[in-house]
């Protein structure tokens, strides 16, 4: 048996929906408000019902109020950004959708859907102030760019190594760069090292991730705002203006609005940037470096990359490998993610045990790089002794390897030791030599360092067990 939503169920339910929700009548007068939305904007629902809009909100102009542009025009205003003050002078940041109601061709009323973006904005506006006195007070002054070199790229992956070397060569141009990597893979340590090897090394570098923020407050940040560009905007610059001479890292820009996207190409082609409600056009020389976490073929075909932004970014693509495609770099990052938090925790940690090395080569590592250094980071805190043991693993590694434990069969359990003491060593030397060798892809000085022994003797028995 079908029901029918009444008002009553409809008010019901916009009381609980998390955005504030206003409806005002064909006179810009309020005729409802959810709770979200009263204790969003300091009002008293009861004594705010009846009046009209300006009423409510002293600050606001007739022109400046999303709801009664769209009384006026029957046109529904959708992810409008607008600042403005309370009765008590707080200051409020949301994104509006604003929406007619219109019945047999009579606009009855409208409807505005309000998301609260005002710790948003105040933390990214800090950020862009913060990021513009220092370069201010660093002008003229030379300096080494903090963060990542290329030395601080650790592998031992053929293809990484590629990677790495073409990089190195677009470090030495100007032209754009899209990088490729899941989450966790070291997109920002790449395009950092890309940065700090460039002619721009003494200059800005700021990386913007793309999914951090509502479309229409990431634009503002970008480009920048005028005074009157919006209700509540203030002359602010963007991160494009920050990072002029520098270099901009836009992660994550299948995220990024199309729209949005349209004006990135056009600054990759003119050079030029239009602050929020500006007229006049500026200069920039920013190089763009670009990164997404979905295959940008991929991306284009979900139309999440304009596919026009794709062939001006992809003069030089970087393709990071996952983690788990370049396994001969665990011991290499285990290693290297000890002896950092040694130093930061003031610990003597000297490495896994062989059970945890076996384990972390066997795990798929989902998180990448970023998840084996937290793994290392956690154990460095808690473990006792100088080997980071598998009780010493966060959960769901211990679980990975409690129920793959009955998997890994070998001649070890099939030993007879009725043959004698030596001959049982023997085989059991080679299964563990053959194991270490699978698991390290062949790669014989991170097998010797698995099994702790010299790599020349490692040579040694693998020429004796005919392991060639």
């Amino acid at each position: 048996m079908h029901s029918l939503l009444t008002l009553k169920h409809v008010k019901l339910m916009l009381e609980y929906i998390s955005d504030g929700v206003q409806i005002v009548d064909d006179k810009g007068k309020l005729i409802y408000c959810n709770r979200n939305s009263a204790l969003l904007d300091d009002i008293n629902i009861e004594d705010s019902i009846g009046k009209h809009i300006t009423e409510i909100y002293p600050s606001l102009k007739e022109e400046e109020s999303t709801l009664l542009q769209v009384l006026q025009t029957r046109t529904p205003i959708l992810n409008r950004e607008q600042t403005y003050r309370t009765y008590k002078g707080k200051s409020i940041a949301t994104i509006n959708s604003t929406l007619p109601i219109i019945n047999h061709d009579r606009v009855e009323g409208a409807i505005e859907i309000s998301k609260n973006i005002t710790s948003f904005k105040e933390l990214t506006e800090k950020m862009i102030d913060l990021q513009s006195k220092v370069e201010k007070k660093e002008v003229g002054q030379y300096r080494e760019s903090e963060g990542y070199k290329f030395e601080d790229i650790i592998t031992a992956h053929a293809e990484f190594n590629r990677v790495k070397a073409v990089a190195m060569k677009a470090a030495a141009t100007d032209i754009p760069v899209l990088v490729y990597g899941e989450t966790g893979t070291g997109k920002e340590l790449l395009t950092q090292a890309i940065h700090n090897s460039s002619k721009r090394k003494l200059k800005p570098f700021i990386a913007q991730n793309c999914a951090a923020l509502p479309g229409s407050l990431l634009e503002g940040i970008l480009f920048g705002t005028v005074k009157g560009g919006f209700t509540g905007a203030v002359d602010r610059p963007g991160l494009f203006e920050l990072a002029d001479t520098g270099t901009l890292f836009l992660d994550e820009i299948n995220s990024m609005p199309q729209e949005l996207q349209a004006k990135l190409l056009r600054v990759l082609q003119d050079g030029k940037i239009r602050r929020i409600g500006d007229t006049k056009e500026h200069h920039v020389d920013v190089r763009i470096i670009a990164a997404t976490n979905i295959e940008p073929n991929l991306a284009i075909d979900l139309g999440l990359i304009r596919r026009d932004l794709y062939y001006r970014l992809n003069t030089v693509t970087l393709w990071i490998p996952k983690l788990s495609d370049r396994k001969e770099d665990i011991p290499l990052l285990t290693q290297y993610f000890i002896k950092k938090y040694n130093g930061l925790l003031y610990r003597g940690i000297k490495d896994v045990s062989q059970e945890v090395m076996k384990l972390f080569m066997d795990y798929p590592w989902e998180g990448n790089v970023r998840e084996l250094e937290h793994v290392i980071e956690g154990a460095v805190n808690f473990v006792d002794g100088e080997l980071i043991q598998i009780s010493d693993l966060p959960y769901n590694l211990r679980k990975h390897h409690e129920s793959h434990k009955g998997h890994h069969h070998s001649k070890l359990n099939q030993i007879n030791c009725d043959s004698g003491l030596v001959s049982a060593l023997e085989v059991a030397e080679k299964e563990l030599i053959k194991n270490a060798l699978q698991s390290c892809d062949g790669n014989t000085s991170q097998a010797a360092k698995m099994l702790k022994i010299p790599r020349q003797t490692l040579q040694y028995k693998i020429k004796k067990h005919q392991l060639d």
